[in-house]
């Protein structure tokens, strides 16, 4: 089950991202995260910014909402976004999965 923290207007949860995949996607949950599939290498933080703009993109929210809060260097990141509920975040896994 995925872990989601909600406070007042902030949603944060657990995101494991698999860089250099075939597309961009949202391949379900794997150990409290949401699995990330993105094109995007994990060199100068590019894969950084392609999660931030590809959540804030599903998410329809600006991508100054979405932020990693921890796990830069790491597949398993900690994210943020505001203007957002829990249900929103769970959506992904039933719309993309």
């Amino acid at each position: 089950m995925l872990e989601i923290a909600e406070r007042e207007d902030v949603v944060t949860f657990a995101v494991h991202v698999q860089p250099r995949a075939s597309r961009d996607e949202v391949s379900g949950e794997r150990e409290g995260a949401l699995k990330v599939r993105l094109k995007a290498p994990a060199v100068e933080g590019r894969a950084n910014e392609a999660l931030q703009a590809y959540l804030a993109a599903l998410l329809k929210r600006p991508k100054a909402a979405v932020s990693i809060l921890s796990g830069e260097r790491s597949r398993l990141k900690r994210v943020a976004v505001r203007g957002v509920s829990r249900n929103e975040i769970l959506g992904l896994l039933e719309r993309e999965a």
